[in-house]
């Protein structure tokens, strides 16, 4: 195999990592393959020449092995929980007046420590007198780098499904607009999923959120933001395409697929469609038709 050759697999297998969503090294340090090679290969010379001289040593007699001990299991980090030494975030939130001092206030919320490994605080993006509002899950690497929410390859094609039904972040026309936020203001670690933990601590900001912005729709993107925003143990693909109630707000909310997963199953960008022309029609005059 030619040098040309290899460096285009290489790259072929890097473009399928990133494609997979693996496009950032999470390890706190750099690992050194070629030193780890080298020490294996280390090891089955000095295991190989163990062997040989065993083998001119008279036979001894057999002795009874005991089973290795099990390492002990890595105990998992207790999941994030609202510290008591101060207000908690449904109190700071309800004090809210407004969208600015809103954010003011989830940037200055000491009650998680999410904020110490992110850049950037990812409030919201788009018009706020918007009649439809999108609530994803999570600011992503590209979210954290920019401070906005959805702008990496999971918003270019939920801008481009919103367009699909006449609908746009940057549009002044209210009726034109969206508004986009997330569960979680601050990037998880690695790009994880929330835990239910860091979800509940900040769903107080996000219900005043939707207060604050008072559109006439909430459209849940994934099932992060459905799980928490309709108090549900039901999965997205059990919750999407049916008009659910906001029980805070009584906002109606359509529940649908993440962009990111549509992304990685692409035959469910059919479902999504028709989440879209649901909230489509409401905007055009239609009732919702509320799941019982």
């Amino acid at each position: 195999m030619s040098n040309g050759d290899l460096s285009r697999d290489m790259l072929a297998a890097l473009a399928w990592q990133i494609e997979l969503g693996a496009d950032e090294a999470i390890a706190e340090e750099p690992q050194d393959r070629f030193a780890e090679h080298a020490a294996r290969q280390a090891g089955r010379e000095a295991s190989r020449e163990a062997q040989a001289q065993n083998r001119e040593r008279p036979a001894a007699a057999p002795v009874r092995q005991l089973p290795p001990a099990r390492a002990a299991a890595p105990v998992p980090p207790e999941p994030e929980a609202e510290r008591s030494d101060g207000p908690g975030s449904r109190e700071i939130a309800a004090a809210a007046a407004s969208l600015d001092a809103l954010c003011e206030a989830i940037e200055g919320f000491e009650g998680s420590d999410l904020r110490k490994g992110a850049r950037n605080c990812v409030f919201c993006d788009g018009n706020p007198a918007a009649r439809v509002m999108v609530i994803g899950e999570a600011p992503g690497a590209e979210e954290d780098r920019l401070g906005k929410p959805f702008v990496g390859r999971s918003g270019q094609l939920l801008d481009r499904m919103l367009a699909a039904i006449g609908l746009s972040r940057a549009e002044p026309d209210p009726e034109k607009a969206v508004y986009i936020t997330n569960i979680l203001p601050w990037r998880p670690a690695g790009n994880r999923t929330p835990s239910d933990a860091e979800a509940a601590l900040f769903l107080p900001f996000v219900e005043r959120h939707i207060e604050l912005a008072d559109p006439d729709i909430v459209l849940c993107m994934g099932g992060v933001s459905t799980k928490h925003l309709l108090a549900t143990t039901l999965g997205i693909k059990r919750m999407r395409g049916r008009w659910r109630r906001h029980a805070a707000t009584a906002k109606p909310v359509m529940p649908s697929f993440h962009p990111a997963y549509l992304l990685r199953q692409p035959g469910d960008k059919r479902l999504a469609w028709r989440d879209l022309l649901a909230v489509r029609a409401v905007l055009d005059g239609a009732a919702p038709d509320f799941a019982e």
